[in-house]
């Protein structure tokens, strides 16, 4: 068997190893670190985590987004799916998870191309790790076992689509001042919940109902109302008020207000009106009004995985 000096000098492209210099312990350092580098640049497959147990199995009923369908990420890290659609498995596991259980998934658009039953077909799978895992990894793993099962093969790519650009009015913004305030933090897998005298700061959950909105939060940064936006309104929303500060929010904004800020009830004429059915989402502009701020429809650069190809899943 050659020596290590020898194989990493191979390696490398040389016809022999390096003349020794009296410094051996430091040919040993190097050749052990050569190797180690030549391991990560051959050996990046295997450090993609996957599950210890999974199963998918087809679900008879058509995906309904109105009914029983939907992914779920639980305590110890096991993802639950129901009658959940390529797509969806998709918008998931390429999303960005924060450790706050507030994180969306990517948005159907910004996941393009594909076979057609990727959206019509849907499937149930219960994952389960090895061990307690946190989000970000379990995840990940939903990743690989979209990989290995569906066959499936992504790449991303940067699209000019349909936005809504957040602004400041001429007349200025009116975000109130952040108060001394009492924080919590819930851990992954859990849901927000009411805790007497205290918030769960960064996070003001956007509530519409057929008599208006609810909005209450504390210590907010823009990126945590662009959120809920971008999740009322089914369009990314890209904040360009060029605030950096933190706030308060407390807006409870009826229906019969919008008669009382004529003009701000609906975006600006550029890109059209691309408003959800349902709860009057129109609400949602007159209510930022209030705060100093302006939707404005536009088109913007967003990210978007390209389906090159998928399977129907293996058999489990």
């Amino acid at each position: 068997m050659r020596a290590l000096p020898d194989r990493i000098a191979r390696f490398l492209g040389q016809s022999r190893p390096a003349v020794r210099t009296g410094l051996g312990s430091v040919v040993v350092t190097i050749a052990v670190l050569l190797a180690t580098a030549a391991y990560g640049l051959f050996g990046q497959s295997d450090l993609h985590p996957t599950f210890e147990v999974a199963t998918i199995k087809r679900n008879a009923s058509a995906p309904d987004p109105m009914g029983r369908m939907g992914v779920a990420y639980k305590p110890g890290g096991r993802i639950i799916a129901t009658n959940a659609p390529l797509r969806l498995l998709i918008q998931f596991a390429y999303a960005v998870h924060d450790s706050q259980d507030h994180s969306l998934p990517l948005k159907a658009s910004q996941v393009v191309g594909g076979p057609a039953w990727i959206d019509s077909e849907g499937y149930d799978i219960e994952a389960k790790p090895e061990s307690d895992t946190d989000r970000s990894q379990a995840w990940l793993m939903l990743q690989t076992l979209l990989a290995d099962r569906f066959r499936l093969t992504l790449r991303r790519e940067t699209r000019n689509l349909p936005v809504y650009d957040l602004t400041a009015k001429k007349s200025g913004l009116k975000l109130s001042p952040p108060k001394d305030t009492k924080c919590v933090s819930f851990p992954p897998g859990t849901t927000p919940r009411y805790v007497p005298g205290a918030f769960d700061c960064g996070y003001a959950p956007l509530l519409l109902s057929s008599s208006g909105l609810r909005m209450e939060g504390r210590k907010l940064h823009m990126a945590d109302l662009v959120r809920e936006l971008a999740r009322t309104l089914g369009e990314p929303v890209l904040d360009k008020t060029g605030f950096t500060g933190e706030f308060d929010i407390d807006l409870n904004y009826r229906d019969e207000d919008i008669m009382k800020s004529p003009g701000s009830a609906t975006p600006d004429d550029a890109g059209g009106n691309r408003l959800l059915a349902g709860p009057n989402p129109s609400i949602v502009f007159a209510a930022l009004d209030q705060l100093g701020l302006k939707l404005r429809p536009a088109k913007g650069p967003v990210e978007v995985l390209v389906v090159d190809h998928a399977e129907r899943p293996t058999p489990n």
